[in-house]
């Protein structure tokens, strides 16, 4: 019984990416990226691939460069706590 109802595929690229804009106000734990190597975490931000705030505040984006071995440049999120 191969494909008999269900989900019939493992990954979900709709699901991948930003889940906020910049400017918005989010609150703690909530869940900024998914599954995205293109994003690093900044102020504020945990985890690695998911990225999640860690107090509640207002998204920012900002840039750094690379590594001495790379010119690639990383975008980085931050949450600018609510005053």
């Amino acid at each position: 019984m191969i494909g008999v109802g269900g989900v019939t595929h493992k990954h979900y690229p709709e699901t991948r990416g930003l889940k906020t804009s910049g400017g918005q106000k989010v609150k703690k734990g909530t869940i900024l990226t998914r599954e995205g190597n293109k994003w690093k975490a900044g102020l504020n931000v945990g985890g690695k691939s998911s990225l999640y705030a860690l107090c509640d505040g207002t998204i920012y984006f900002s840039a750094r460069p690379g590594t001495y071995r790379t010119k690639k440049k990383y975008t980085l999120i931050n949450v600018k706590p609510a005053a």
